[in-house]
């Protein structure tokens, strides 16, 4: 009788333990169960603050200065942008282009200080005026440096160019990257230009810099640097004889009504400068920082392609406005080659750094 007891009490041991296992097991699952919602919760959180995070960065509204009209394809190219920029970031940020200088009074130099106080916050502008600040710059400009297109973009997209970029930081901008121009052409109410005899004498107004004044004074003529502004009324009342610059220049401005010669002498070439106030590019969010970047590369091929569908027809613009159109034949610019490199040593000064000078040189298998 005795182990019958001891063996109904056995057994009652086990089932107890059974049960008592069986309660643990239920406990650690409500346990696991209570871990797994409050990481859901903490997820959801998380994503919550996220999206709290994306809506404080919607609604971003951004200016964009150009220098240049509605029609200019600068200006064309800044809309293009605005309009990439506001697809790609789902609507987060409004940019809203500003042509002919009218933000900033037509004044390049006041351009740039506004960009770095941040009453602009983005600005296209060449890197002739840039080079006011860092004269390195000066070196896209040398006459005659580059072979073609190609090599010029080539140059734009090489770590020397790009360096120059990253030190106009110094005026609190934030470099994104450059836009290509066409090559300048020389108009005049004389004559063709052909060769450098053909500038004998003519006053020509050219931008105030030395690296224009001491080409064409070596080629010739007379250069006489004078703000944009003034240019059509001096060429209406002869003070000037002519004036260079891209061939869309002479269209946008009208410079046919005053000027009745245009010669493709494609003696210099010069860059469009995108920038963006440091403080406004650093407030935007990280996704929105890589829209602007994106895009603002993605337009130099575009506003590349655009410029050589349009060249044509401004050409065929001007012919019917009545100027006289003349190609430079490649004995004739050679000339005008001879001249620039004879001046190798005058620039160096303007650029103010022998190993830059020679690195870009050596850059465009010039050196």
């Amino acid at each position: 009788m005795k182990w019958k007891l001891s063996l109904f009490s056995l057994s009652l041991v086990f089932m107890l333990s059974a049960c008592g296992d069986e309660d643990a097991d239920v406990e650690e699952a409500e346990g696991t169960n209570e871990d797994e919602e409050a990481t859901e919760d903490e997820v959801e959180e998380e994503n919550g603050e996220e999206e709290a995070e994306e809506s404080e960065s919607e609604s971003v509204s951004l200016n964009f200065a150009t220098p240049d009209p509605e029609s200019a394809s600068i200006t064309v190219a800044a809309n293009e942008f605005a309009e990439q920029v506001e697809e790609e970031s789902n609507g987060s940020i409004e940019v809203t282009v500003h042509g002919d200088g009218s933000l900033y009074g037509e004044d390049p130099s006041a351009a740039i200080n506004q960009l770095g106080d941040g009453s602009l916050d983005m600005l296209a502008l060449s890197s002739t005026v840039y080079a006011n600040s860092e004269s390195r710059f000066n070196m896209f400009s040398v006459p005659y440096l580059f072979d073609d297109q190609d090599q010029y973009l080539d140059l734009l997209n090489d770590e020397l160019a790009l360096q120059l970029l990253d030190d106009i930081d110094v005026l609190d901008i934030e470099g994104l990257t450059y836009w290509p121009r066409n090559f300048r052409q020389i108009t005049n109410s004389v004559n063709p230009i052909n060769e450098p005899s053909d500038l004998e004498g003519l006053d020509i107004r050219v931008p105030n810099n030395p690296l224009w004044v001491e080409f064409f004074e070596e080629a010739g003529a007379s250069p006489t640097p004078m703000d944009f502004g003034e240019v059509y009324n001096a060429l209406q009342l002869g003070t000037i004889d002519g004036q260079e610059n891209p061939v869309e220049i002479p269209v946008n401005s009208s410079f046919y009504e005053v000027q009745d010669y245009i010669s493709m002498t494609n003696h210099m070439a010069d860059a469009w400068v995108v920038g963006i106030n440091q403080d406004t590019f650093n407030d935007l969010s990280n996704e929105q920082q890589e829209v602007i970047e994106n895009q603002s590369e993605e337009m130099q091929g575009w506003l590349r392609d655009y410029d050589n569908e349009e060249v044509d027809g401004m050409i065929a613009t001007l012919e019917e406005e009545g100027m006289e159109v003349n190609e430079v034949s490649s004995e004739d610019q050679e000339q005008f080659v001879e001249i620039s490199q004879s001046q190798y040593p005058e620039f160096r000064e303007v650029v103010e750094d022998d190993d830059y000078f020679d690195e870009v040189l050596e850059f465009v298998g010039k050196d």
